[in-house]
């Protein structure tokens, strides 16, 4: 299996430089193909700009979406984009690994997805209809490849709970997982989270690496989140709202696009 882990974080002798060893060593030791995208040690650039198309005109207004589509169908994207592009391709497996900063991803990942995800390539593909909405949410240029997310976080898992001050870490990841994984048809794993990380001692650090080793290990296996797929009949065309009588009681908001897990 080939995995591209996208690493997402300033220092490689923390926690996360850690934990990324871990998960290599083992993915390797298992006979995986590993690639490691590490933003900061590349510089990515983040920031969408004039730049990342070069065939627009000096007078021409920038419009990211339609500007990304031509310079994509024109293989005309900047060579960085177009590697992390071709990374994507190779991979069967992709991994997020990133620090939780402010409830979300840190901003060099969002620039990544941001410049990569290009139209054409991630999205504003297939047929758009009154029985189909693009290839997207299941289905689109991922299919078939599985994604899941590493994430550190300072706090309690308390804290993320189902009644934690913070929200369900389940909440706060969804954007992530449903809205950057699942759009472009990744089937998505449940994500692999360590809590209270800057007070891990050492005894505790063995158990998270052993617990991330277990993931890596089961990364073919896992079961993953069962979102619900737009084109799968349940969401009416094209408002895309989950049709009556489909949720699981009790379900409200981001967990209505969530179906009771089948069992193997």
């Amino acid at each position: 299996m080939n995995v591209l882990i996208i690493f997402a974080h300033p220092e490689r002798h923390s926690l996360n430089g850690a934990l990324l060893e871990v998960a290599v060593a083992e993915l390797k030791g298992l006979g995986h193909d590993v690639q490691v995208s590490d933003l900061y040690a590349m510089q990515w650039k983040a920031a969408v700009d004039r730049a990342d198309f070069p065939d627009l005109g000096p007078d021409e207004r920038l419009k990211v979406a339609s500007a990304s589509s031509r310079e994509f169908a024109a293989d005309g994207l900047t060579d960085d984009v177009k590697a992390e592009q071709d990374k994507l391709h190779w991979a069967d497996t992709v991994i997020f690994q990133f620090p939780l900063w402010w409830f979300a991803m840190p901003a060099i990942l969002k620039g990544w997805v941001d410049r990569v995800y290009a139209c054409g390539f991630a999205y504003g593909v297939g047929e758009h209809s009154d029985r189909r909405w693009g290839d997207r949410y299941g289905e689109g240029m991922m299919a078939g490849k599985r994604a899941m997310l590493i994430v550190t976080a300072g706090g309690w898992p308390e804290h993320y709970s189902e009644r934690g001050i913070n929200g369900q870490i389940d909440d706060l990841l969804f954007p992530i997982n449903h809205g950057i994984l699942f759009y472009p048809g990744f089937t998505v794993l449940p994500p692999f989270v360590a809590y209270r990380v800057d007070r891990l001692d050492d005894t505790r650090f063995r158990t998270v690496a052993d617990e991330l080793r277990e993931r890596m290990r089961t990364l073919e296996t896992t079961l993953p989140i069962p979102y619900r797929k737009q084109n799968g009949g349940e969401y009416q065309i094209p408002t895309m709202e989950l049709k009556p009588g489909l949720e699981t009681p009790g379900a409200v908001r981001f967990a209505l696009h969530v179906a009771e897990p089948k069992l193997r």
